[in-house]
């Protein structure tokens, strides 16, 4: 399986219905009165955590997520139905920033734990809302709000309680594979796991712990060589390190240097980090050998209690396992520190923003969200519509927009699918001339 922990996708939440203008018409009903009913509102869009995912290669096939429109309102005061939210599942320890502002908008850690990305639109109101004592049959409706959209980066900081550092082929995999149910793939070569594996280690009582293989490091790695620095990240959330070291290669202690080295440049805190050191591949070495380089390491950590085991033959590994699990129990998980902040983002449906183009001299195309949205619900036959139209545009500062570009009375303005004629900051129906 190909594993991805950094990714762009796009989200958008639905657009709200549209208002309905409608009457009542029934035989016995006197006078009828008005009966259009408000449009439904869009779908949200959540990111939401599950503790079955480990990757965001589901985001390589499919990087833009669209929740449902809301139904338009109806006639007889019917609403439209309000769409359903989207929910994006994602893997625990998925940070989420907003593309655009650079800031971090979630921190999803715990399974079940969701943040709204995009609050869909609402639906906009039926003329039977606008009904007062005093305007009894409105003839216009509202427009629904648009949905958001947005583009966000998700990196994926995997959550287990131990991370398994080494060389390329210090023999990590195996360790995993011979622990836990994990079946990372395993041969004898000298390059590094190209993905990390995840092991669940089950313990007697029946709880369990996740162990994490990270690709290898080598040298220069904090500078960009090799894969290893990539995936640094994946252990900043353990409770605890094991190092696995290759007695077979010619300095083991330099190559754990070299390791704890890189650690350091990464981060201060992770080579603070607890440690359990393992010199591995016991079954590969004389006894002289193995005596050796164990003395080099407890002259180097005089402090520190060094295992040995072979990982092939599963010497000494119920030892080294029932160590780690007292100390899973004795270790906290660290307190990674990810500042959230308040995402306003979620919410900013204003599409307000206008554009005016003048076709020719006495032409004007105005494109805007919010004018678009109106004109759509605005029938150029209606008198009573096409005022409720000027009213919103003098409020948005159209007209004076149009002076400025030098409009005169009589020159013509395109809105959408509506032509319509300017006149002392009026507009008229060159068809109907009101």
């Amino acid at each position: 399986m190909q594993f991805i922990d950094n990714t762009k996708i796009k989200l958008v939440s639905g657009r709200g219905g549209n208002g309905m203008v409608a009457w009542r018409r029934e035989k016995y009903v006197d006078k009828g009165g008005p009966a259009g009913g408000d449009g439904g509102n869009g779908g949200d869009v959540y990111l939401v955590a599950d503790e079955g995912l480990s990757t965001l290669l589901d985001f390589k096939f499919r990087s833009v997520f669209k929740a449902e429109n809301g139904e338009n309102g109806g006639i007889k005061g019917m609403h439209g139905k309000c769409a359903k939210h989207l929910y994006i599942k994602v893997p625990l320890g998925t940070v989420v920033t907003d593309d655009k502002t650079g800031s971090v908008i979630g921190n999803l850690t715990e399974a079940g734990q969701t943040v709204l990305i995009a609050k869909g639109g609402r639906g906009g109101r039926g003329n039977a809302r606008f009904a007062t004592p005093q305007k009894r049959a409105p003839q216009y409706c509202e427009p629904g709000e648009p949905g958001i959209e947005r583009l966000v980066r998700l990196e994926l900081k995997l959550i287990s309680d131990i991370g398994l550092l080494g060389m390329p082929n210090a023999g990590k995999s195996t360790f995993i594979s011979v622990v836990s149910s994990a079946k990372p793939k395993i041969a004898n070569y000298p390059f590094t796991t190209l993905v990390p594996n995840l092991g669940v280690v089950k313990k007697p009582n029946g709880d369990g712990f996740v162990i994490a293989d990270i690709p290898g490091l080598i040298e220069g790695a904090s500078e960009g060589v090799g894969l290893g620095y990539e995936f640094l990240r994946h252990v900043e959330r353990c409770r605890f390190l094991i190092h696995i070291v290759d007695i077979t290669q010619d300095n083991p202690l330099e190559n754990f240097k070299i390791i704890n080295n890189e650690l350091k440049k990464h981060s201060e805190a992770l080579a603070e980090r607890y440690q359990i050191v393992v010199l591995n591949k016991i079954d590969a070495v004389t006894e002289e050998r193995k005596t050796e380089v164990l003395k080099q390491f407890e002259e180097y950590l005089p402090d520190k209690k060094i295992f040995t085991m072979s990982a092939v033959t599963k010497q000494n590994v119920e030892e080294l396992m029932y160590f780690v699990s007292e100390k899973v129990d004795e270790i906290e998980r660290p307190e990674i520190e990810v500042h959230v902040e308040e995402d306003t983002g979620a919410y900013d449906n204003d599409d307000s923003h206008f554009e005016i183009f003048k076709l020719d001299k006495n032409t004007y195309l105005i494109q805007g969200g919010k004018l678009k949205r109106l004109a759509s619900v605005t029938d150029a036959r209606n008198p009573e519509q096409i005022i409720r139209l000027q009213h919103i545009m003098t409020a948005m500062g159209v007209f004076d927009a149009l002076k400025t570009k030098g409009i005169k009375n009589g020159d013509t303005l395109i809105i959408d699918h509506l032509e319509l004629v300017h006149y002392d900051d009026s507009l008229w129906d060159e068809g109907n001339g009101y």
